[in-house]
């Protein structure tokens, strides 16, 4: 009997990504380490922000929200596939598939506008640091942020119930380790043609546009840091922004090939490769990235090792 046979109806079988094999073991393990690293990461990130005065500043802020998003990226997939590895039992209910698809469409998507927000803030700090307590004061900020939350959301509850409303005639096995929208079209024994070209309007909101904004504003940065007079400062700035801009590709990159091909043209392993780089390798990475490579963050991190932050007497 086939596994997807063996469940209820109305559930999905998510293949996953391990199989019973030695290496899967190793692999696996390999997995629960770096998603307890990226939580630990990623909550002392916010945590340095909130306790500390001199990380109360925009970009930090928005680094806070991007530790935030990070931290219910990986709980949203990763301890699904820890518990069915460790169970055997690989079934999803449709509500979780659904709950999961909403998560991941709000938290990519939300992201994809926040990297974008946190490029101009980049962009105002370097190219116009006078105007910059104006034009990135407090209030601005938080709209950004907000912002984001609020179309990331609105975004994925449209595609979600598009999404789950097509009809699953065939197999309910999702060759994939969580529910993402592209297998599931795969399975779908209607027409999803109009509603993959929304996905592409989609695609053009939230990765062609930011991906354009963060582009524009670091060529803008490097323009002015070739300005520069000292070689050091040249030097630094160079290095964070070329760390920041892999830190980018590595996110867009995969994101546009999986959500931005025709249905017919995704593979199961190509697209379960893909979605590891924006679902757990970038939220272990961003923190490394834009954070604790700061000076203002390890001097944060070293008074917090010392139980005595600077306002403390």
């Amino acid at each position: 009997m086939r596994p997807d046979n063996l469940t209820a109806s109305t559930d999905f079988i998510l293949l996953g990504l391990f199989s019973a094999s030695h290496s899967s073991l190793v692999s696996f393990s390999f997995l629960v380490g770096v998603f307890i690293m990226t939580l630990m990461e990623n909550a002392l990130m916010i945590l340095l922000i909130r306790r500390d005065p001199c990380l109360h500043t925009p970009m930090y802020f928005l680094l806070s929200h991007l530790s935030f998003m990070d931290i219910l990226h990986v709980s949203n997939i990763v301890p699904k596939v820890i518990a069915d590895f460790l169970s055997g039992s690989r079934a999803i209910s449709f509500a979780g598939c659904g709950t999961q698809v909403f998560l991941s469409l709000t938290l990519l998507g939300s992201e994809c506008l926040l990297l974008a927000a946190m490029s101009c803030d980049r962009y105002v700090a370097i190219c116009h640091p006078l105007r910059y307590p104006v034009l990135m004061s407090e209030r601005v900020s938080v709209l950004l942020a907000a912002g984001c939350w609020l179309v990331g959301a609105l975004n994925a509850t449209v595609h979600t119930g598009l999404a789950l409303h097509f009809p699953f005639c065939h197999s309910r096995a999702i060759d994939h380790f969580f529910c993402e929208v592209p297998a599931m079209l795969k399975l779908s024994c209607a027409d999803t043609s109009r509603y993959e070209r929304g996905v592409d309007v989609s695609a053009v909101i939230f990765l062609l546009i930011p991906l354009s904004m963060i582009c524009a504003s670091y060529v803008q940065i490097l323009l002015t840091i070739l300005q520069m007079k000292s070689l050091e400062a040249r030097k630094k700035a160079f290095s964070t922004c070329s760390f920041h801009m892999v830190v980018v590709l590595m996110y867009y990159g995969p994101f546009m090939f999986t959500y931005m091909r025709p249905k017919s043209y995704h593979t199961p392993g190509q697209d379960k490769l893909l979605a590891i780089f924006y679902t757990i390798v970038t939220p272990t990475l961003n923190p490394v990235i834009y954070s604790f490579r700061n000076k203002d963050v390890l001097t944060a991190m070293k008074n917090l090792l010392r139980g005595s932050f600077p306002y403390k007497k």
